[in-house]
C-alpha cells in the first residue's frame, strides 16, 4: 500500500517527465531514424554484394567446370582425329613402302630382267623366222602355180593356134608349108598339127518360133527334123586356104530345109471337108444360100491356097447383111 500511495503520489512528477522526454525524443527521432535507414541500408547493400560476390563465385566455379570438361572433350576429339590421321599416313607409308619394294621385285623379276629379255627376244627372232620361211614357201608356191598357169595359157594358145590352122597340116599328095621338102626334119609345129583336131565351126544356137498358122509348113518341116541354117555367114571372112569348100555351104548343103509342093502339103479331101463343114454351118444359120454359093464356087474356080480362101473367109465374116427386119452378121 505504501507504494501505491507512493506511486501515487509521484504521479504528476512522472507525467511531467513522460511529456519531458517525449517531446525530447520527437526531436532527435528523425536524426535516429535517417541514421538507422542508413545503417540498414548499408548492411543490406553489404549483403546483396556479398550474395552476389558469393553468387558470382560459385557461376565462375560451375563455368569453369563446364568450360574444362567442353574443353577435354574437344581436346579428346582433336586427338581422336589427329590419331586416326597418323594412323593413315603411317598406313598410307606403309602401303607404299610395300609397293614399292613388291613393284622393284616385279620390275626387276618380270620387265628388266636380261635372261628373261634374252630368251623372249630368242623367242621371237625364232617365231619370225619359221614366218619368214613359210611366207617365202608360198610366194614360191604362188610363183609356181603363176608360172603353171601361164604355162598352161599359152599350151591352150599353141593348141587352139594348132586346131584353127590345121588345114595346113601336110598330106600324102601336098606337103604342108611346116613340113618342106626342102627340109632334113619336119617342123616342130607339124608334130602338134598331126596330134592336134581340126577345130569345127559351132553354130549359134538361136530359138526359132514355132507358128501354128495355115500358111507354116507342117510338122515335117519343123525344126527338130529339119534343122535351118539362118544365120549368113560373115562378110570379111577369110576363105579356107586348101582343098576344102566353105562351112556355111557345107551346113546349107546338110540342113537344107525341105520344101514340099501344094500337093503335099495339103491333103486331097481338104475342099470336100471344107464343103460339107461349109454346108453344114450354113444349114445351122439363116444365111442367104444364093450369096454365100456363089462365093463359094468363086473360090473353087479360082487356082488359089487354101490360106487365101480361109482369109477371105475371115473378111466375109465380119460383113453384116440386111435381112427384111433384122441384121445378121455373118459368123464362119
Amino acid at each position: 500500500m505504501a507504494t501505491l500511495v507512493r506511486l501515487q503520489a509521484r504521479s504528476k512528477f512522472v507525467a511531467q517527465q513522460y511529456y519531458f522526454r517525449n517531446s525530447v525524443v520527437d526531436i532527435f527521432r528523425k536524426k535516429e531514424y535517417d541514421a538507422a535507414v542508413k545503417i540498414q541500408s548499408w548492411f543490406r547493400g553489404c549483403q546483396v554484394r556479398a550474395y552476389i560476390r558469393n553468387l558470382h563465385r560459385v557461376a565462375t566455379i560451375i563455368q569453369k567446370w563446364w568450360r574444362s570438361y567442353s574443353g577435354r572433350q574437344e581436346y579428346q576429339l582433336i586427338v581422336k582425329f589427329a590419331s586416326c590421321a597418323m594412323k593413315m599416313n603411317l598406313y598410307n607409308a606403309m602401303a607404299v613402302r610395300i609397293q614399292r619394294r613388291w613393284r622393284g621385285y616385279r620390275i626387276r623379276k618380270y620387265c628388266f630382267n636380261y635372261f628373261y629379255l634374252k630368251e623372249y627376244l630368242k623367242a621371237v627372232s625364232e617365231t619370225n623366222d619359221a614366218i619368214r620361211e613359210a611366207l617365202e614357201e608360198f610366194a614360191e608356191m604362188k610363183e609356181r602355180e603363176e608360172k603353171k598357169a601361164d604355162l598352161e595359157r599359152e599350151e591352150k594358145k599353141r593348141d587352139y593356134q594348132a586346131r584353127k590352122t590345121h588345114y595346113l597340116l601336110s598330106t600324102k599328095q601336098i606337103p604342108g608349108i611346116y613340113n618342106s621338102p626342102f627340109r632334113k626334119d619336119p617342123d616342130p609345129w607339124e608334130l602338134r598339127l598331126q596330134k592336134a583336131k581340126p577345130l569345127t565351126y559351132q553354130r549359134s544356137k538361136v530359138k526359132q518360133k514355132r507358128c501354128i498358122s495355115l500358111s507354116s509348113w507342117l510338122a515335117c518341116t519343123s525344126a527338130r527334123s529339119f534343122p535351118r541354117s539362118e544365120i549368113l555367114p560373115p562378110i570379111d571372112r577369110k576363105q579356107c586356104q586348101g582343098p576344102f569348100r566353105d562351112i556355111t555351104e557345107v551346113l546349107e548343103q546338110r540342113y537344107k530345109p525341105l520344101e514340099p509342093t501344094l500337093w503335099v502339103a495339103e491333103p486331097i479331101s481338104e475342099l470336100k471337108v471344107a464343103r460339107e463343114e461349109f454346108r453344114r454351118q450354113e444349114w445351122m444359120r439363116d444365111v442367104n444360100d444364093n450369096m454365100i454359093s456363089k462365093l463359094y464356087y468363086h473360090h473353087l474356080i479360082s487356082s488359089q491356097s487354101t490360106e487365101n480362101y480361109i482369109q477371105k473367109l475371115d473378111k466375109l465374116s465380119k460383113v453384116t447383111f440386111i435381112f427384111p427386119g433384122r441384121r445378121v452378121p455373118l459368123r464362119i
